[in-house]
């Protein structure tokens, strides 16, 4: 996958990520359906050393997932667009909001994580992994 770039609705925050993404997962959990305000989240897990950005500092939420663990939520403070989050569990990554890169096109989600809090009408495809609870 090429560099990844991307920014929140209003053009206000810009980001730039020199690393490869690690992987896409889709996430069932209550805390990304009330981010996303829809029935999940996909979310596209990069380098955080790698990352950038650029325009308007980012706000931020400190929440306490299903897991019990935080993850910060970064969003734009003028659009309120979820860019990201940064994940206590895993200090080295940050989590972009798919929806927020300039191209999704060649996105291929590999998991469906927290399935245990998908809603009744989303399938999961044949053939990809899914947990309950988080991956670990």
């Amino acid at each position: 996958m090429p560099k990844l770039t991307g920014g929140c609705l209003c053009g206000a925050v810009r980001y730039e990520s020199s690393g490869d993404a690690m992987g896409t997962s889709v996430c069932h959990c209550t805390h990304c359906q009330k981010v996303s305000g829809s029935a999940f989240s996909v979310n596209v897990l990069v380098p955080r050393a790698g990352l950038t950005y650029s325009g308007d500092s980012l706000a931020s939420y400190t929440d306490t997932a299903e897991s019990g663990r935080q993850l910060a939520r970064k969003f734009c403070g003028k659009c309120g667009s979820s860019i990201a989050s940064e994940p206590e569990a895993m200090p080295t990554v940050t989590v972009l909001k798919a929806g927020t890169l300039d191209d999704r096109s060649g996105l291929k989600p590999a998991t469906h994580i927290w399935c245990a809090s998908r809603q009744p009408w989303v399938e999961v495809p044949e053939g990809i992994d899914r947990f309950d609870k988080g991956r670990v």
